[in-house]
């Protein structure tokens, strides 16, 4: 008994479809990725004693400090709040490029394109 397989059901059209969309959705990540790295993310922590901007590289920018944050005799509380601002400021990063990721994809997950 032979299997048929039924001919010409549009299959050359859905491929080519397919890869239109691909190939837009493409063309959208990297104009996300380009906007993204464009930006500021700032942070600010200990009620605004310390202030941090990152591009969107992930690279500071700036970092703000109030003076009476500066206490030689609590180093530790400044390094501190320096690394939670940057933490924080890392973590908008990630997260707007996520959502904005996900109005492009949908939802479905790209490994490797963030």
């Amino acid at each position: 008994m032979k299997a048929r397989i039924p001919k010409n059901m549009g299959g050359n059209q859905n491929m080519n479809s397919m890869i239109k969309q691909a190939q837009k959705m493409q063309e959208q990540i990297t104009e996300l990725q380009n906007d993204i790295e464009e930006r500021d993310f700032t942070a600010s922590v200990g009620g605004g004693a310390v202030e941090v901007v990152l591009t969107g590289k992930k690279t500071i920018k700036s970092l703000t400090l109030k003076p009476e944050v500066v206490d030689p005799e609590d180093i530790e509380m400044l390094q501190d709040l320096i690394i939670s601002a940057v933490n924080e400021a890392v973590n908008n990063i990630e997260s707007t490029t996520e959502d904005e990721m996900n109005k492009i994809t949908g939802g479905v997950s790209l490994p490797g394109l963030f």
